[in-house]
């Protein structure tokens, strides 16, 4: 029997419910970002460039119909993959109006028997009509799950990386989807400009109070075309190696509540975007590295959570 691991990892969540191979589909649904509208902070947060978080393999200029299409088959071939889930990845998948959201959603989800929509956005990007319309694609047999941009919830690093929201509001907008039996992940990047770790844990017990259903862990990637770039060019600025990145997953999973499912933990940048670091690990080979040292210290998820209720 394969050995469990010393984090709820969300391979292992999707086994459990699904009993087979399932596989995300990302989709650019053509929406942007509020934080790079004028009036706002002018090009989004200091890391993010033009791409958004789009996925590398994503063409903006194809019809969902055909991004759909063409990532079911790549799964299908490379992964023998039986289910899939579809996602909404690239940008603020929220932002425009309800009615607008809807024909996009109801368009997307008629070409496939798809198991579960993932729709990533902002806390400044939810109101009570949109957490009804997410809500109303529930059904018993079918999940609806909102990935939730927080990255720190301290309020001083928020207004450092332009995020354009509080922790304050955050939780508001987090409140409102749960009350609705939305699923949440929470995103956090791990080693953000003037973060140390005491800050980073303190994002973690934030996290653990709201008490979502999992989290995306990401490292600091510093890519071309980004005021972050800018920064870096000057020295005010440096990426987490990988292996202070790795203390820092170490650190936060630790302290993490045991139920939480851990839905990434790496960033997956496209190397030709990505200036720093430069010294990079492939995704399948932080989890391994992961994994060894945590077996190496006899530590794992949780264990130095306080007491849950």
């Amino acid at each position: 029997m394969e050995a469990r691991l010393p984090f709820y990892g969300y391979s292992e969540y999707l086994q459990k419910k699904y009993g087979t191979k399932v596989y995300r589909i990302a989709v650019d649904g053509g929406f942007s970002c509020p934080n790079r509208c004028a009036g706002r902070q002018e090009g989004g947060c200091i890391y993010c460039n033009e791409q958004g978080s789009r996925a590398s393999y994503l063409d903006k200029a194809k019809a969902i119909e055909e991004q759909i299409r063409r990532g079911i088959a790549f799964t299908r071939r490379r992964y023998k993959a039986e289910l899939f889930l579809l996602y909404f990845q690239a940008f603020s998948n929220t932002f425009d109006k309800v009615e607008n959201l809807k024909k996009t959603y109801d368009a997307a989800l008629a070409l496939y028997p798809f198991r579960e929509l993932i729709v990533a956005t902002r806390p400044d990007c939810i109101d009570s009509s949109k957490a009804e319309l997410l809500s109303s694609y529930i059904k018993p047999d079918f999940d609806v799950w909102v990935e939730l941009g927080l990255q720190s919830a301290n309020d001083r690093t928020l207004e450092r990386i332009h995020r354009g929201h509080t922790a304050a509001q955050y939780k508001a907008a987090f409140d409102l989807l749960h009350s609705r039996g939305i699923k949440i992940a929470t995103h956090l990047i791990l080693g953000l400009p003037g973060e140390s770790l005491e800050d980073m844990l303190a994002s973690v017990d934030f996290i653990n109070a709201l008490h979502p259903e999992a989290v995306k862990l990401h490292d600091l990637n510093i890519t071309y075309n980004t005021e972050l770039y800018n920064e870096y060019l000057k020295g005010e600025v440096t990426a987490p190696s990988r292996e202070l990145y790795i203390e820092y997953l170490i650190k936060v999973i630790e302290h993490l509540r045991p139920d939480i499912i851990l839905m990434r933990l790496t960033c997956d940048t496209y190397e030709a975007d990505r200036a720093a670091p430069r010294k990079y690990m492939a995704k399948g080979n932080i989890y391994a590295l992961l994994q060894k040292e945590m077996e190496k210290r006899h530590t794992w998820q949780g264990r130095l959570c306080p007491a849950t209720s």
